[in-house]
């Protein structure tokens, strides 16, 4: 364009010296790529020429987009699922229904608490026990409620325990001690759960509860059994409808055999005036037959006591209906009439009034042991004094409209707020029925009288328990509770962490104080003096008062009370014994393993579905036996790891926790087994013979079945392999008409000491 702008120059001249100047210095601008001919040239070669498909750059390098100091990696076949989300979220492994970290509202300061635990003879050891589904944890929520700040409880319309829970597997508002996941989710108990409190007498006495809320499954009475061992006494719960069941049975029977004191709690009276629609004497007949059956039981006891006889003109015996929030003894409801009418007489002689054949009448304002002649009004006291009242208010709750029944309520006391009316009518006769009562004093009276503290129980459990001499400084300061003394821990339970990697150890101080950062010696149910193979060295790492949804941390705890232990349980399988390093090897001894009254029957073999996961599985086995004191896992001579339990229920739980919780892992289960006992049906038609290594002893055997009731007597204790051969001989010679030297010739009773 330069070149042919200039005027007068010819296009021949182009050759000359000008336009090679005006030709070099375009090839130097082309060279340098400034040149506007360059640009053009550069454009036209890159939209003309061949690209390769290997070179084509549809989208920019990962450096582009991520900055040169980001990794970036390349794969060329996705071997990632589908299923599973390119980054895995944070998993957070927990398995328990916990609060928040810190330490819930209650009536009383944890401080207080702590130092109650520091007077045993105001400390009571309580276990609850009862058949499935009476009401135990429901009991004891009555008790949380009244002591703690829980306005789920207190918003929550009472609903059947069972259907409540499996509606709501994650609501708070019930089972406070039920803090496993698959607890709420199958709506039943399935491990001993306590909880420490400090509630209130009628007379305003405060006392230390350590309570124990066992399952009332049948197959978990291991864990009732492992209660008993912390126990002092026990709150037999009793539904008032379904009376004595197996379960209950069972439970009475372990009671009597561990020396323990019994109290009765008949719940559920609710639904014999709701469900069955009892007229107030048919209620009494009811609530009567229920208490009689018990005591009926406690008399067939071998080694029963006229002591344990229950009866509520004796104090314990209380009245309950926990699903709506109240629970009295004939005490606490004298009192009430007496606190009304101002009346001079004591609250314990108008209560033994109240029970029995014993009529008021109401003409001459007397009570009578029969009723008179021609006189049809006269009602047995319990009657006209306590049930009557109580239907009414039932009746009147239900069925009145709200002025009406404000009226009513303010009389006896009773103040609601405007919105509590336009309640369900379920949940109005909670808080109705529940203002009224007010908190459970009755249930404390009865626990306080006639359930023994640990000092009292000292004695009686330290020699029924304790395995070693009774004449050493060890067992004198166990038989006097003595804080100062040489420590004896006995564990009886273990409990998981929530995300179930460690395991706590919940132990009942006999003697001695235990403080964290104390080295301590932990004898398993092996150990016996001169073979120290089952006794380790720990160190107590971290102490709690446990209280199911959370613990109080605390810096020791003296004898009397129960405290859960961190860093001890490395050893332990089932139970252990835990004592002071200065206490002289001579003078160790252990408590003795729990009495378990049933054994494993059912077993399954199990193997992980990957094989390479064994160490896993194995690992969650060990945690499984920590776990369940009745749970028995070995290896067989095939190979195969075999896992034993009480039952389906039991297996089942059992599974649950190995696959989610201590494994994490696929297991494959092989179907269950029931191991089977043989028994010797009459004597032995041949003799069975063995010879000595040497051949000159022959060991001579037969077999005959024993006589009806020496079983029972060995498996209670009424006999006892230790004897001396004269005493063993006088027994067997005046029960059952042995020859003299036929029961002086016995040499064991298998297995174990009381087989």
């Amino acid at each position: 364009l330069e070149a042919t702008s200039r005027p007068g120059a010819a296009f021949g001249e182009a050759a000359g010296s000008d336009n090679d100047e005006e030709i070099g210095s375009e090839e130097d601008a082309e060279g340098t790529g400034r040149g506007p001919m360059a640009m053009a040239r550069r454009v036209d070669i890159s939209q003309t020429q061949i690209v390769l498909h290997e070179d084509k750059q549809y989208y920019p390098e990962a450096e582009e987009v991520f900055g040169p100091g980001v990794e970036a990696i390349v794969q060329e076949e996705d071997t990632q699922p589908i299923t599973e989300p390119i980054i895995a979220p944070i998993k957070v492994r927990k398995f328990q229904v916990d609060e928040d970290m810190d330490l819930p509202d209650t009536t009383y300061t944890k401080e207080f608490l702590v130092d109650l635990m520091g007077y045993p003879e105001m400390v009571r050891n309580i276990a609850v026990a009862g058949h499935l589904h009476h009401g135990k944890t429901a009991l004891v929520d009555v008790l949380v409620a009244s002591t703690h700040a829980w306005p789920e409880w207190d918003k929550a319309a009472p609903i059947a325990t069972p259907v409540t829970k499996i509606q709501r597997p994650n609501d708070k508002a019930f089972g406070f001690t039920d803090i496993h996941q698959l607890e709420r989710q199958r709506g039943v108990s399935l491990k001993a759960m306590p909880i420490s409190l400090v509630a209130q007498t009628t007379k305003g006495k405060s006392y230390a509860l350590n309570i124990l809320d066992t399952p009332g499954h049948v197959n978990f009475i291991d864990e009732v059994i492992a209660s008993m061992r912390m126990a002092d006494g026990v709150v037999l719960v009793v539904d008032a409808v379904e009376g004595v069941m197996a379960s209950t049975e069972r439970v009475i029977r372990a009671a009597v055999r561990e020396g323990l004191s019994l109290t009765l709690v008949v719940n559920k009276v609710d639904r014999l005036i709701i469900e069955l629609k009892l007229p107030p004497a048919d209620a009494y007949y009811k609530l009567k037959l229920t208490i009689e059956e018990v005591n009926s039981i406690i008399a067939g006891c071998p080694l029963t006591d006229a002591s344990l006889r229950v009866s509520p003109e004796l104090g314990n015996v209380c009245f309950a209906s926990a699903a709506f929030g109240w629970c009295f003894s004939l005490e606490s409801f004298a009192r009430r009439y007496i606190d009304t009418w101002g009346m001079p007489t004591p609250p314990k002689e108008l209560a033994k009034r109240l029970w029995g054949d014993i009529y008021y009448h109401p003409e001459r304002r007397t009570f009578m042991r029969k009723r008179a002649k021609g006189d049809s009004e006269a009602k047995r006291s319990f009657v006209h004094f306590i049930l009557e009242p109580l239907y009414k208010i039932f009746a009147q709750v239900v069925g009145e409209d709200e002025p009406q029944l404000r009226v009513v309520l303010e009389s006896l006391g009773v103040e609601l707020r405007k919105s509590d009316y336009a309640m369900d009518a379920r949940a109005l006769l909670r808080k109705a029925l529940s203002h009224f009562f007010g908190p459970p004093t009755g249930l404390l009276d009865m626990c306080s009288e006639h359930i023994k503290s640990p000092l009292e129980n000292a004695v009686s459990k330290t020699e029924h328990l304790y395995t070693g001499q009774m004449d050493t400084a060890t067992a004198t300061a166990m038989r006097n509770c003595d804080a100062d003394g040489p420590l004896v821990v006995a564990i009886a339970k273990q409990y998981p962490s929530a995300d179930g990697a460690q395991f706590y150890a919940l132990g009942r101080i006999f003697s001695g104080s235990i403080k964290t950062g104390q080295k301590v010696r932990v004898l398993g149910e092996g150990y016996a003096p001169g073979d120290d193979e089952d006794m380790a060295l720990a160190t107590v790492t971290d102490a709690w008062i446990y209280c199911s949804r959370y613990k109080i941390p605390v810096s020791g705890l003296g004898a009397g009370g129960w405290i859960l232990l961190g860093g001890v349980d490395g050893s332990i399988s089932k139970t252990a014994t835990l004592t002071d390093t200065r206490v002289p090897e001579e003078e160790l001894a252990i408590i003795q393993p729990l009495p378990l009254p049933s054994e494993s029957v059912i077993k399954i073999a199990v193997e992980p579905v990957v094989p390479t996961d064994l160490p896993k599985m194995l690992s969650g086995l060990r945690k499984i036996g920590k776990s369940y004191p009745l749970a028995q896992t070995k290896v067989e001579e095939s190979g195969e790891h075999i896992v034993m339990g009480t039952g389906e229920l039991y297996l089942d739980c059992i599974m649950h926790d190995l696959r989610c919780m201590y494994a994490e892992i696929e297991i494959k289960v092989a179907d269950p087994i029931v191991a089977f006992r043989e028994t010797v049906s009459e004597t032995s038609a041949v003799k069975v013979f063995g010879d000595s290594p040497n051949g000159k002893n022959r060991l001579t055997i037969i077999s005959s079945p024993l006589e009806q009731g020496i079983a029972e007597d060995i498996e209670s204790n009424r006999v006892q392999s230790n004897w001396p051969a004269r005493q063993m001989g006088q027994f067997f010679e005046s029960n059952y008409g042995w020859d003299i030297l036929a029961g002086r010739s016995i040499w064991a009773f298998g297995p174990g000491n009381d087989g």
